[in-house]
């Protein structure tokens, strides 16, 4: 009975002992897993991550084909646009070329007819200074051509006693010159103006330095008209007054040189143009 006893002891020592190495096999069976489960995890989680990268460039991918399908169609519009453009441009150059051209003859046409007209000028500037210069001053006469107009400027002692407007006997001899070279050039209108120092003048019919210019310039058109036959409508008579002096009103000098009286003989405007449009054609 005893030996019983301790044979049932030991077979359930026996069995107690395979089961906890079973235990522990089995434990350890378990941990493995359960190692491979986390790493089984970790590898999905990782998969989805880049799935969902893959998935945002797949999207990003697309977006750009789009954008480059949209910059493409915007390319070949403005390819299309310029193209257009282009031959606008191209229209409009010509036309401008065209309009250059044609304002070069005009221009061309312009310089020759002002190239004329100063041949003519100083042509009439030299036998003015021949003729007008022999046994006067230099100073008492003054003949100049800016671009197609002769200036002709007298002294007033030459033409007027101080504040009249009656020529005087050697006047006559200087208008009769000047009335010479206008007759010899009918193409050309002229121009008296009468001008004056800043001296207030008031006497019979002369109110002031205005009267008096004007009387002057005209006192001068009308020598020219009925003694020496220049034809009326050629001529212009202008009163300038005070208000155009070429020197201070500050000395007796000064005020002598503004007392003089300006002869300007100019191309007629019509005849003028007519040239240019003649050159122009």
């Amino acid at each position: 009975m005893k030996k019983i006893s301790i044979l049932f002891s030991f077979i359930i020592a026996f069995s107690s002992c395979v089961s906890k190495k079973e235990f522990t096999a089995l434990q350890s069976k378990h941990d493995s897993t359960q190692q491979e489960l986390l790493a089984t995890k970790a590898s999905l989680q990782k998969c989805l991550i880049e799935k969902e990268k893959n998935e945002t460039k797949t999207m990003s991918l697309a977006q750009q084909v789009q954008s480059l399908e949209v910059d493409k169609s915007t390319a070949l519009k403005q390819v299309e646009n310029l193209t257009i453009l282009t031959q606008s441009s191209s229209d409009n150059i010509k036309k401008v070329i065209s309009q250059l051209s044609e304002k070069d003859k005009y221009i061309n046409g312009i310089r020759k007819a002002m190239t004329q007209k100063d041949s003519i000028n100083l042509a009439i500037k030299y036998h003015l200074t021949k003729n007008l210069t022999d046994g006067i001053q230099d100073e008492d006469i003054e003949v100049n051509v800016e671009k197609t107009v002769v200036f002709i400027s007298i002294s007033d002692k030459l033409l007027f006693k101080s504040g009249s407007y009656n020529i005087t006997e050697n006047a006559y001899t200087v208008l009769e010159k000047i009335a010479k070279v206008i007759k010899d050039q009918p193409g050309m209108d002229v121009l008296i103006e009468g001008h004056t120092d800043s001296t207030p003048i008031k006497r019979e019919i002369i109110q002031d330095n205005w009267d008096l210019s004007a009387l002057r310039a005209t006192s001068i058109v009308r020598v020219l008209q009925y003694k020496y036959g220049v034809k009326p409508q050629r001529l212009t008579a202008a009163g300038r007054s005070q208000y155009i002096p070429i020197a201070e009103n500050d000395t007796p000098e000064n005020k002598a040189k503004n007392r003089r009286t300006k002869i300007i003989i100019m191309p007629k405007l019509n005849q003028f143009f007519d040239l240019l449009e003649q050159d122009s054609e």
